[in-house]
């Protein structure tokens, strides 16, 4: 199957002087500092990395990216390669499929050719264009790539003895022949009637290759040795080297790159220069006699050690969002074993910190020594400087930090930490809110203050003492980051199918709070194993997510000291009532500033469900939407500027959404797109900024009314359709617009072009 987006806003070729990037609707916070691959076009860069490609123009400095929110279909890219001659890229990701680049669109492969019987690995390990024709790499052997027709040709399955299918590491193409690395050595084929027939390859060197790359000679290696040569004889490079990375021909150069360093040779193997760049590398180049290395965590590094990259998080792993005017917050930790078990990254992450202008990676979580878990960090609202986080790990760094930024060196600096336990078993910090009196609370799992065994608890911040108070909520160990609202601690339980609500009088002591417990008897879904997430709504309604369906308990804080009863969303499909989301887990729930509901659902994207839940807006997936992935473990709503902050282990996506802060008062009201020319644009027109209650009329210019409509939750969308359901002719057409007690009044004008 193949799906083609045309890229009308940035042409590929790097022949432009000038490209932007850019996206109405969707904007990436990715990382772009895994850089995987680095190709040259006339002097300009071009990058492949985790979740998307940069390019680097050094005449001008400009930097622009390409991913999935203004293009690409995937995100994890494992391999990639670009012909400057073509301007053709190819693009290969960790789930097997393709998106190929050219100046006209973006086409998106995904029927990558499987041998019948390969159970394995579908990733695309390496990719090498020659002319029209790229060879792919993949744990089954290497397939053919016709770029032309963006489709595949012949593929070699490397069927060895006893039917086990020996992977390609890497493969190029020379004179017609492919040339492969595997485990067991180099090999090749001519691209012929037998190509098919793995029996028929031709050895050509033993041993354990990693890296194979052709041009003008192929060079090969295992992991200490680079040979090169036409294709029939070999010579080693007359240099001895440690943990190759990557070795890649251009037309004047041979570049290998090792652990740490480049170093560069003619093509008839003389020795050059070399450059060590003193971090982790993946790849590296050289162009207009300059080396560029491809790092792990930091983006191209030039021979001056500048950092050449689009500003980003220092990783893609994200977990939790915090906002706060204009400044962010991702923390990196996750959990296992239904969120009872810590599950930190390889790279121990902390968090990452955007200052509005740009993005932080404190130097703590490099040079700490700690080992590190961070499943929540949260700004001081009356010291935005000031940052607490929760490091969920069981080793003695286990425990809630403070820490201070220092604009002036832009870092974090180390505070204090708070030990939340007597041993790394017990007292797992897990999530921190501030109430509107900017006190701090927190949810610890396996507290062990009153039970050695450990219960779900609540800790607060005395900020006198500059410790921690801590109390029980006498029930099951794990617990949630809670929600603060209308005087109580919301504190979701995923171990227990069972919420707790702790009217904590707004005040830092403990001793006179009142816990309620909302489980299965009050109406939670009976299959349910666990509480995960909660929100309240603007009208007081408490929206509670489990792993298994989604209930609302009404007027939560009046109600829910009183045995109450929790109640399923009834959706009318085909004449009969649905449950909404039944047996579905609630991983996240966020109210907009209009009272609409964006639902995270485990592995089913997120829902924009309206004020009551029984309309769905919008349904965004990794299928139909940019999302990184449909797991998504927060969501945030920036109610000033409209922004939807997705987070997920893959990365975070920002979508602008169409309802800013909602009152009962207009706010500034826009029509988008205006005027509306159907040969660009066939949706709906879309009015923001209304009131939270609007009474609409549309007319014509004569006056004659075509449409009205009521309007709740800050915005309305209108189809162009006229009462009788037939689109408006092309004209000017005014917007008279009342808030719910007439009080409040505006108007816009729509231009329609049929």
């Amino acid at each position: 199957m193949k799906k083609t987006v045309l890229f009308i806003l940035f042409l590929f070729s790097l022949q432009l002087s000038a490209q932007v990037i850019s996206s109405t609707r969707w904007t990436d916070l990715f990382s772009y500092n895994n850089v995987i691959a680095v190709r040259e076009d006339d002097g300009k860069l071009i990058a492949a990395t985790e979740n998307g490609i940069f390019y680097y123009t050094p005449a001008s400095g400009e930097v622009t990216k390409l991913s999935k929110a203004n293009g690409l279909h995937e995100v994890k890219i494992s391999a990639f390669d670009y012909n400057p001659e073509t301007k053709i890229g190819l693009v290969g990701y960790l789930n097997g499929s393709m998106d190929v680049i050219t100046p006209e669109g973006i086409t998106y492969v995904v029927d990558i050719p499987i041998a019948t019987g390969y159970n394995g690995n579908k990733k695309i390990n390496h990719i090498s264009i020659t002319g029209d024709l790229a060879v792919v790499s993949v744990g089954y052997g290497v397939s053919i790539f016709r770029l032309d027709k963006k489709e595949f040709a012949d593929s070699s399955f490397f069927v060895t003895g006893g039917g086990v299918y020996e992977a390609c590491r890497e493969a190029v193409i020379k004179d017609n022949v492919v040339y492969a690395a595997t485990s067991t050595g180099l090999k090749s084929h001519e691209i012929n009637t037998t190509f098919t027939i793995y029996s028929t390859w031709t050895p050509l060197a033993a041993g354990n290759m990693t890296q194979v790359a052709g041009g003008s000679v192929v060079a090969f290696s295992d992991a200490a040795t680079v040979r090169f040569g036409s294709g029939a004889t070999f010579a080693a490079l007359p240099q001895g080297f440690s943990a190759i990375q990557d070795v890649v021909v251009t037309p004047e150069n041979i570049i290998v790159t090792e652990s740490s360093a480049v170093s560069v040779f003619g093509i008839s193997g003389n020795f050059i220069r070399s450059y060590n760049a003193g971090e982790a590398l993946n790849t590296g180049t050289y162009s207009n006699s300059v080396i560029y290395a491809g790092t792990k965590t930091s983006g191209i590094k030039n021979e001056t050690g500048n950092l050449l990259k689009p500003d980003g998080p220092y990783n893609n792993t994200s977990y939790k969002i915090s906002l706060l005017n204009d400044n962010i917050w991702i923390s990196t930790g996750n959990r296992t074993n239904r969120l009872n078990d810590a599950a930190p990254h390889p790279m121990n992450l902390g968090f990452y910190y955007f200052t509005g202008t740009e993005w932080i990676y404190p130097s703590f979580f490099k040079t700490s020594g700690f080992g590190f878990n961070v499943l929540d960090a949260v700004a001081n609202p009356s010291d935005i400087t000031e940052v607490f986080f929760t490091n969920f790990i069981p080793q003695a760094s286990q425990g809630v930090y403070k820490m201070k930024f220092n604009s002036a060196s832009k870092d974090y600096e180390f505070v204090k930490v708070y030990k939340t336990g007597l041993d790394v078993y017990h007292g797992r910090p897990v999530g921190l809110a501030f109430d509107d009196k900017n006190n701090l609370f927190g949810t610890v799992a396996f507290l062990d203050t009153e039970n050695p065994d450990g219960n779900a608890g609540l800790m607060a911040y005395d900020r006198g003492s500059d410790s921690f108070k801590y109390k029980s909520l006498k029930i099951t160990a794990a617990t949630q980051k809670p929600v603060i609202a209308d005087g109580f601690i919301w504190t979701p339980l995923p171990r227990l199918n069972a919420l707790a609500a702790v009217d904590y009088k707004n005040t830092l002591s403990f001793a006179d709070d009142e816990i309620s417990i909302v489980a299965r008897q009050n109406g939670l879904p009976s299959n349910s194993e666990g509480t995960l997430g909660i929100a309240i709504d603007k009208t007081g309604d408490a929206w509670i997510g489990t792993d298994n369906g989604l209930r609302v308990l009404s007027s939560a804080s009046s109600n829910v000291k009183n045995n109450p009863t929790v109640e399923p969303i009834i959706i009318e499909e085909n004449g009969i009532g649905e449950e909404l989301f039944r047996d579905s887990s609630i991983l996240q729930i966020e109210v907009d500033s209009g009272n609409q509901k964006w639902v995270s659902v485990n592995g089913g994207g997120v829902f924009y469900l309206s004020s009551t839940g029984e309309q769905t807006i919008r349904h965004f997936t990794k299928e139909n939407s940019p999302l990184p992935s449909n797991s998504v473990t927060d969501i945030k709503v920036d109610n000033k500027s409209g922004k939807v902050y997705f987070a997920t282990l893959d990365g975070v996506m920002v979508y602008q959404g169409d309802v800013l802060d909602v009152t009962e008062n207009f706010g500034d009201v826009l029509v988008y797109p205006n005027p509306v020319v159907y040969s660009r644009y066939k949706g709906n027109v879309r009015i923001r900024g209304l009131a939270e209650k609007t009474n609409i009329r549309i007319t014509d210019a004569a006056g004659n009314l075509v449409h009205q409509a009521v309007s709740r939750g800050g915005y309305y969308e209108w189809n162009l359709n006229n009462q009788r359901g037939v689109r408006v002719a092309s004209g000017i057409y005014f917007v008279l617009m009342t808030n719910a007690d007439g009080t409040d009044t505006a108007t816009a004008k729509i231009g329609v072009v049929n």
